[in-house]
């Protein structure tokens, strides 16, 4: 069964597109490895684009309305996993200073910024530990993920024409 979902997902192109979402809502991997992993699935840039873009911003506003009340959950009733998560609030907010700075336009270029531990899951963690607003949140992270997807395109591009 699960080898017919696999060849689904790469065969078709919904199967592709939606591939390249769920690449994309992973935490690490976000949109900076999901639309190079649906153009090299062999979709155009546009819909890998749309696809990362979406799976990215997905579980944005999730983050930020549940992650407190997740960790203060999971410290209570699973103490082992309380370090874990202490070490996840403690990378947060260490890359935290330009958004207290600089609010959502410091959010906006944290996202945008295609490195490692930057994007929009952090982004939307250090919203949440802050207590931004969605209102103030969503659209700088969106506006960031669309920049770092822009950076991404250029560069998986840019890297596909050489080849």
């Amino acid at each position: 069964m699960t080898d017919a979902i696999v060849q689904w997902l790469l065969s078709a192109g919904e199967g592709k597109f939606l591939a390249t979402v769920l690449i994309s809502m992973l935490p690490v991997i976000e949109l900076r490895g999901g639309l190079p992993a649906g153009v090299a699935m062999g979709l155009p840039l546009r819909d890998a684009f749309f696809a990362a873009l979406l799976g990215n911003l997905l579980p944005v506003p999730f983050i930020i309305l549940f992650a407190r009340r997740g960790f203060a959950w999971i410290r209570a009733h699973i103490p082992r996993l309380g370090r874990w998560v202490d070490r996840i609030e403690q990378k947060a907010w260490s890359k935290s200073d330009k958004v207290v700075r600089y609010q959502a336009w410091g959010l906006l270029l944290f996202v945008a910024v295609p490195l490692p531990g930057t994007g929009a899951w952090t982004g939307a963690l250090i919203a949440a530990l802050l207590d931004l607003r969605l209102k103030l949140a969503v659209p700088a992270i969106t506006a960031g993920v669309f920049l770092a997807g822009i950076i991404i395109s250029l560069l998986t591009y840019g890297a596909a024409a050489l080849l």
